[in-house]
């Protein structure tokens, strides 16, 4: 196992002519003044995918927390040039109320109304639009409980699209998706994308990251933020730990690398 001390966090992917959404410079994230997220180095352009590596406690919630404005910077620098919108896990979603889809959905024009006033019939032509967006005007209705894991996300990426926030933040927005369900999903967040949005995606899937071009690895500091090429297994090992399990594939003729599941937490 390498010590990640020893690691060179690699050249962020080159600037291109897309708009600066968001930059971080030297951020560190915490609470109060205790920082559990260290040397943030990042910047989201418009139609990014970013997919954030890291661990249970690694600094993944706290940073998006950070990013939206919940928590001070403890130090560094910190520029939005946009709203963020968050999606978070299905699983943390109270699913006990009887509120529809709509319901959801309309929920994200809260954010964006003085607290004197209530979302009206423009906001909600807003909300059903979203939803047909996400590919579930027909379930406006239906309890949000009610629905599959997969439809319950959509309803959530719908609720970020009311807000109408340039920059989308999903905390681990593919657990216990079946493999329709997140390939539907995946498909929707590539349209998001194309449509400028630049969006920040937790997972802990290595290949999805792969495929999504950009990534940002940490474990209570900053591991590595680059282009995919920059998974190698010294930076996995930094990133999970040591974690890291290798299958001997028969198929592909090479060893899987395999992170163990995590769960919600910093």
């Amino acid at each position: 196992m390498h010590d990640p001390a020893d690691l060179t966090t690699p050249t962020p992917p080159p600037a291109t002519a897309a708009p600066v959404l968001l930059r971080a410079a030297g951020l560190a994230c915490g609470y109060g003044a205790g920082a559990v997220l260290t040397g943030v180095e990042l910047t989201l352009r418009a139609g990014d995918r970013v997919a954030v590596l890291g661990p249970n406690g690694g600094g993944k919630t706290t940073l998006f927390r950070t990013l939206l404005g919940e928590l001070e910077p403890v130090s560094g620098t910190l520029e939005r040039q946009a709203r963020c919108a968050v999606v978070p896990q299905t699983e943390r979603s109270r699913l006990d109320f009887p509120v529809s889809a709509l319901d959801v959905a309309l929920m994200g024009a809260v954010s964006r109304l003085p607290w004197w006033r209530r979302p009206g019939k423009a906001d909600r032509r807003l909300a059903r639009a979203a939803l047909g967006q996400v590919g579930l005007a027909e379930h406006a209705d239906r309890t949000f409980g009610d629905l599959s894991g997969g439809q319950r996300q959509r309803v959530l990426v719908a609720r970020a699209l009311v807000q109408d926030a340039p920059i989308v933040l999903l905390d681990e927005p593919f657990t216990g998706l079946d493999a329709v369900s997140a390939d539907r999903l995946e498909q929707l967040l590539l349209q998001l994308a194309d449509e400028g949005r630049g969006l920040l995606i937790a997972t802990h899937d290595v290949e999805q990251a792969r495929r999504w071009g950009t990534v940002l690895c940490l474990n209570k500091r900053q591991i590595a933020y680059g282009h995919a090429d920059v998974l190698t297994r010294s930076v996995l090992e930094a990133t999970y730990g040591g974690e890291i399990v290798d299958i001997d594939c028969a198929v592909h003729g090479h060893h899987d690398v395999v992170l163990p599941a995590h769960h919600h937490e910093h």
